[in-house]
């Protein structure tokens, strides 16, 4: 996985509530198996016509509109468990996931796959949208060790929660496999200390 401490970076908002993983990525498209060229099936129902032509009024279709953080309404990633919408996020290009809320699973899956999924209150999340409406060159500014996001504009910044481990994950790279062989030689030592 990619380290993630500091980014800043315009965004795409999706200012829509209860999307579910349906929308993210269709069924339809869970036959792959490899996570590649999966952003191309990204809210695929709603970025293309039936026809396959782009729909000009879905945001992603909107050059406006660009950045590695997708900010999205309330209660974003719920419905079934599949880790291809977080196949589909992380292989647009889309590095955060900012909501006021997120299906646990989803969540679990973002992370997994090295998308951080950051939860503001609903007035913050209000605020983003805002400010991006009225200026979509606006940024915000992600602090992982400190656990913050800032929208720049307002200067108004919110703490969010994260776990201890996946925060030493993505700080580091690591994905559970890296994680386990970072940490080899403490195991190594444990196992004999138990032998001795």
């Amino acid at each position: 996985m990619e380290k993630i401490n500091n980014i800043t970076s315009t965004c795409v908002p999706l200012p829509l509530e209860n999307v579910d993983t349906d929308q993210i990525v269709p069924a339809r498209f869970l036959k792959a198996t490899s996570k590649e060229g999966f952003g191309n099936n990204l809210f695929y129902d709603w970025r293309y016509q039936k026809d396959g032509t782009p729909n000009a009024s879905f945001v992603l279709n909107n050059p406006t509109y660009q950045g590695c953080i997708l900010v999205a309404g309330k209660n974003f990633g719920s419905g079934s468990s599949r880790e291809h919408a977080a196949w589909a996020i992380a292989d647009y290009g889309f590095r955060v996931v900012v909501s006021s809320f997120f299906a646990d699973i989803f969540k679990n899956n973002a992370m997994n796959n090295g998308v951080l999924p950051v939860v503001v209150s609903d007035a913050f999340l209000a605020e983003i949208f805002d400010t991006v409406k009225k200026n979509p060159t606006a940024t915000l500014s992600l602090c992982l060790q400190a656990q913050t996001l800032t929208n720049d504009t307002t200067g108004n910044s919110e703490h969010f929660d994260i776990n201890a481990y996946k925060k030493t994950c993505f700080l580091n790279g690591y994905d559970d496999i890296d994680y386990l062989l970072a940490n080899k030689d403490k195991i190594e030592a444990y196992e004999q200390r138990l032998n001795d």
